[in-house]
């Protein structure tokens, strides 16, 4: 694959992962509208380890706070932050489920356009509704068990191409009663479990049909992933509240009507 095709197909999964505008949408549109090949599915699985290496290095100490609370229980914090680290479990258990079950049977038939198109716009404007008229009332560690379950509900609609992991899962977040910043905190946890998750069911498929043959073009393509992603982390972490979510909004709807127009036009 060029050099070039790498460098775009990279940073885009890393730039688009953690913003609330869907990666797995762009990175189905991207060779469609640029009349690229499909990049392959050990590309598709060296920028996801990326970004999750990129979310891990950003929450490491989160990360180091939850495995210390369960591997360390009568440490101080320990209970608050073992709670926590259940409601990620709970919050990925759904979509486990569900997405082992459409990886085999529906994974083809979700490559569509159309459907890029439609959730694009649907979930945008679901996102602004959120944002908008559903109150701040609670913080990060006062998450309830239906919060956890709620969001993890949500979280199996990103199976959808278009709809966006991040999105949907800071959609869920504000209408529980997250701030913009805190429901974007706990999106960014859930994602490691569920990028992990993703990852590992691809590469057993990979095993399993027998191509395994992971290359410089796959490296590369994780290590500008890493980077791109960190840095969008690290700007919508540090403008969400300020900004807001609607910019992202009307991205999504520009972006969905385009789509519609290519694929009705074509």
């Amino acid at each position: 694959m060029p050099f070039f095709h790498i460098l775009v197909l990279a940073a885009v999964q890393g730039f688009t992962e953690f913003l609330p505008i869907s990666s797995s949408g762009h990175l189905l549109i991207l060779p469609v509208l640029a009349g690229w090949e499909d990049q392959g599915q050990s590309i598709d699985i060296a920028v996801h380890v990326g970004t999750l290496v990129a979310v891990i290095t950003y929450f490491r100490q989160d990360v180091i706070k939850l495995i210390r609370a369960f591997l360390m229980p009568m440490s101080e914090g320990a209970a608050e932050e073992r709670r926590l680290g259940w409601h990620i479990i709970t919050a990925t258990i759904p979509v486990v489920i569900v997405g082992g079950l459409m990886y085999y049977f529906l994974q083809d038939e979700l490559r569509s356009v159309l459907l890029v198109a439609a959730t694009t716009i649907l979930f945008g404007i679901l996102l602004g509704y959120a944002d908008r008229y559903f109150p701040v009332s609670k913080n990060l560690r006062g998450i309830t068990w239906v919060d956890s379950i709620v969001i993890g509900l949500f979280q199996v609609l990103s199976l959808l191409p278009g709809t966006s992991r991040s999105g949907i899962t800071m959609t869920a977040a504000r209408m529980r009663g997250l701030s913009r910043s805190d429901g974007a905190h706990f999106s960014m946890l859930l994602s490691i479990p569920t990028i992990l998750g993703a990852g590992t069911l691809a590469i057993y498929h990979m095993i399993k049909v027998g191509d395994v043959n992971v290359g410089m073009d796959a490296l590369i393509a994780a290590v500008i992933s890493c980077v791109v992603a960190f840095l969008s982390i690290s700007l919508l972490m540090r403008w969400i509240e300020k900004v807001g979510f609607m910019p992202f909004v009307y991205y999504r709807l520009a972006l969905g009507l385009l789509l519609l127009w290519i694929y009705f036009a074509g």
